[in-house]
């Protein structure tokens, strides 16, 4: 027997892959996928097959490839609808149309017109072939595998014409992409085993909000891809698809400097201030001020000539705007200059994914300071805590290592006394700020403390802080009371630390 010559795996090259159409499932691909062999994209009706497989065929044309579509359950004219409304040209592109004669009356059209329902399955198998014959094409999309099906009436005739499918196109270097639209009562899992590669696109209805979609790759021979859900969304131009974070993809930027808050007294009950790379967590009660500390560290930011986005999940723009100004705080200058970007999110619109996207775009935009406004409003968005979680960790990971200061601001229930925290969260964050509401002498008063910094010393003393024209004051440490954070404290020093009475700005 002959042996065989086997190369050094060093010295095996990997072919050159093909873009997809879609960059975002070419980055959960790794760059795209194999040529010349056969995928299944299945998904029920309204997932958005159509649309990614669309743009599988439009990038063949922008590479000057032949491409064909072949269409056993949309017309010409749907299919023309779909691209129009996307903003795509159907230029360089066959349609070979299978479909009932009286959907294409008119006896101009160009395209060759069958009925397969009146047509034996082999005989609907060789009018494909014909075709591909006749065009020679580089890509090839067949939508939909459910009339194939149909045909067959039994799953080892099915079977049987798929092999044959593949086998053809696999002597001709084509690409070809199966639509299925899952119409079978059973998974069919034979057809996975046939195909190259499967991507599962779903559509899920929630309680409240708009629909979510998510993309997996269930299979990739030879593919190292990103597991797991990947949001995406429909929009005119295509599928907009969000590869899950994973912030192990990202190289490290460790930055020891400190983020100066533009306030002396707060960078002093900090230990210095906070470290680029970190993350600060924001607690209290609803309007002790979190979000105006928050903007106070962005207007700095900008006048030192650093991007800030403000991620506003429970304010729109115009709050923020009414409540920077009775703070004397030029945000809206810096919104128009462009320094600080103001994005109000809308949880029961946006999912996670679109979320972690559009915060890893504003970074490689250039923004040093991200403020996530508040955390309440990101819990909204999640089906389950636990995802919640994990996506923050990421999330959080992503940015650290991208050398970005993180403002995190989480509201608790309560005002004053027990506070109930929504979500634990603090173990993940690098700084916890505790801002307390407390009353002395029939007045209510505001009461910051950092419980928590990992990254050096920090007082551990309870200051007075407010909000007033001049911007956000701290005093000294609040010494001599005892029980500040049960909102009802004792006094038992000489002489008050309290800031002195003025009129004070909104929270």
């Amino acid at each position: 027997m002959a042996e065989i010559d086997k190369a050094p795996v060093s010295a095996v090259e990997d072919p050159p892959r093909i873009s997809t159409g879609s960059n975002g499932l070419d980055a959960i691909l790794g760059g795209g996928i194999d040529s010349d062999r056969l995928y299944l994209y299945e998904g029920r009706p309204g997932t958005g097959k159509t649309t990614i497989a669309l743009q599988f065929l439009l990038e063949g044309v922008r590479q000057g490839e032949r491409v064909l579509y072949i269409t056993l359950s949309e017309t010409v004219k749907e299919l023309q609808l779909v691209a129009r409304r996307h903003g795509w040209s159907l230029d360089g592109l066959d349609v070979f149309e299978l479909v009932p004669p009286e959907t294409t009356l008119d006896p101009g059209q160009e395209l060759t017109v069958f009925h397969p329902a009146e047509m034996e399955l082999t005989e609907t198998t060789k009018l494909i072939f014909d075709q591909v014959e006749k065009l020679n094409p580089a890509r090839v999309v067949l939508d939909s595998l459910s009339e194939l099906r149909l045909l067959a009436q039994s799953p080892l005739r099915y079977r049987r014409q798929v092999l044959a499918l593949k086998h053809f196109f696999s002597a001709r270097s084509c690409t070809v992409v199966l639509l299925d639209d899952l119409s079978s009562q059973q998974n069919d899992l034979q057809l996975h085993s046939i195909s190259h590669g499967v991507v599962l696109l779903e559509q899920l209805a929630i309680d409240y909000g708009a629909e979510r979609r998510r993309l997996r790759v269930v299979k990739m021979r030879g593919i190292q891809f990103r597991g797991g859900y990947h949001d995406f969304t429909i929009q005119k131009g295509g599928l907009e698809i969000y590869p899950r974070l994973t912030a192990a993809d990202h190289p490290s930027q460790p930055v020891e400097e400190f983020v100066p808050s533009g306030n002396a007294e707060l960078d002093d009950l900090l230990g210095g201030g906070l470290e680029r790379g970190t993350n600060a967590l924001l607690l209290g009660a609803a309007g002790v001020g979190k979000s105006s500390l928050a903007l106070t560290y962005a207007i700095t930011a900008a006048d030192r000539g650093e991007k800030s986005v403000f991620f506003a999940f429970d304010e729109g723009r115009g709050t923020v705007e009414a409540r920077a100004r009775t703070l004397g705080l030029p945000l809206k200058e810096k919104l128009d200059s462009g320094m600080i970007r103001f994005q109000q999110i809308d949880p029961a619109e946006m999912s996670p994914g679109e979320f972690a996207a559009n915060v890893r775009h504003s970074v490689e935009e250039g923004a040093r300071l991200v403020v996530i406004d508040s955390l309440n409003g990101y819990l909204n968005a999640m089906p389950d805590e636990r995802f919640l979680i994990l996506q923050m960790h990421e999330l959080l990971t992503y940015l650290g290592q991208r050398g970005v200061l993180t403002i995190l601001v989480l509201a608790q229930h309560g005002l004053v006394g027990p506070m109930d925290t929504p979500l634990d969260i603090s173990y993940l964050s690098d700084s916890v700020l505790m801002l307390r509401y407390f009353e002395v002498d029939g007045t209510v008063r505001r009461a910051l403390s950092v419980v928590k910094k990992r990254s050096g010393n920090h007082e551990h003393t309870i200051r007075e802080f407010r909000l007033s024209s001049g911007g956000v004051r701290v005093g000294p440490p609040l010494n001599g009371f005892n029980g500040i954070f049960t909102g009802t404290p004792t006094y038992s020093g000489d002489r008050s630390p309290l800031i002195d009475e003025e009129r004070n700005g909104s929270g």
